[in-house]
């Protein structure tokens, strides 16, 4: 198993879509947090808050228990928006998990988000820095720091996409 953590807009959307290029299957933890959001009955401009009340709830691995459910006994899998070192412990008790970060620089982060347009991203650059410090919060820097593999994110989409079939690549050669 490949977990992937990345601040909002590092690119871990662009890993992900390599990893299914590269035949695997992918859990978004994200996709969790929005379902229970809906769940709840909030909007998903809400999301953040609901990912504290379930951390708050179940712990600081409370998305990875609530993703165990959805786990596939696949050899090739990718577990998409790790947030704290917490959830990759969780993970570890069904996989030998290979933690990579992906890295950007705040400012490329923001446009980035910016030109997605999500419906639970900030528009406005303190926001989006709030966001960061409720993540880093949650143990987001942690896990980077923890990361086996950490990739750079601060060329283009094609760079980046290259780097990431790189990594694929390589580690497909040596599992």
């Amino acid at each position: 198993m490949i977990c992937v953590v990345g601040m909002p807009g590092s690119g871990k959307n662009i890993f992900i879509n390599t990893a299914r290029d590269f035949g695997y299957d992918i859990i978004v933890l994200g996709d969790i947090v929005r379902e229970e959001t809906l769940k709840r009955r909030y909007s998903l401009k809400d999301s953040g808050k609901v990912a504290e009340m379930l951390r708050k709830e179940l712990g600081k691995a409370a998305i990875a228990r609530l993703a165990v459910d959805k786990l596939k006994n696949t050899p090739k899998i990718v577990i998409d928006g790790i947030r704290s070192y917490e959830e990759v412990k969780e993970f570890s008790r069904y996989y030998d998990c290979y933690l990579v970060a992906i890295h950007s620089s705040p400012n490329k982060r923001f446009k980035r988000v910016l030109k997605r347009g999500r419906e639970d991203d900030p528009e406005l650059y303190d926001e989006f820095l709030e966001r960061d410090i409720r993540e880093l919060n949650f143990g987001l820097g942690d896990a980077i720091a923890l990361a086996d593999k950490i990739i750079i994110n601060d060329s283009d989409i094609k760079d980046f996409q290259e780097k990431c079939r790189k990594f694929f690549r390589e580690w497909e050669e040596n599992v």
